[in-house]
């Protein structure tokens, strides 16, 4: 799968985290693996510029997503079968998110990793113009995003283990960058 991403906001974060939140949304919804997606952070005037011209909204927002016109809709991505797509792109307006972030009491990165899947859930054809498919575009938003979450808490308390095992296996002599030394080395 292959994630491209420009950050253009001005506003330092961490991109990885952004495009691993984009392909775990992806592989939770069974894109194919040959799948291509766009992911740009961009200025708020540049936002409130696509808002203006594409929604006919004025001022910025905080993402919006550009599926590819040539993008069969009739068979969604995340169907059984689907081959390769090419998605679209989901921009993304840092600046903006981060007052949303303040006001929902979480990080800014909590916030854009929710914008990612919300995006990522447009293009694959979902909405939530109409109040059932709020209900369901946001019920698979949240569960990707709380197993997003437990993922990667899981992967980090396994890396601190593997650094705790380095420390104690490093400690006996039992490291893997050194080979272990059978006794006395003769001197010279």
């Amino acid at each position: 799968m292959s994630i491209e991403i420009a950050n253009e906001s001005g506003v330092a974060v961490p991109e990885a985290t952004i495009v691993s939140v984009a392909r775990f949304a992806l592989d939770k919804m069974s894109v194919s693996q040959l799948a291509e997606l766009s992911i740009v952070l961009v200025e708020l005037d540049v936002m409130a510029d696509l808002h203006e011209r594409w929604m006919d909204l004025p001022g910025p927002t905080d993402v919006m997503s550009f599926p590819m016109d040539e993008y069969d809709s009739a068979r969604r991505p995340d169907s059984a079968g689907a081959g390769p797509a090419l998605l679209g792109d989901i921009v993304l307006c840092p600046a903006f998110a981060r007052d949303q972030a303040r006001k929902a009491g979480h990080s800014l990165l909590d916030e854009l990793h929710l914008l990612t899947v919300h995006g990522v859930l447009h293009l694959l054809g979902y909405d939530h113009a109409e109040p059932e498919e709020e209900r369901e575009m946001f019920g698979l938003q949240n569960r990707i995003l709380a197993e997003f979450r437990e993922a990667r808490a899981e992967a980090e308390r396994a890396e601190a283990q593997r650094s705790a095992d380095d420390k104690v296996l490093g400690a006996v002599g039992l490291d893997e960058s050194e080979p272990p030394q059978s006794g006395p080395t003769p001197a010279g």
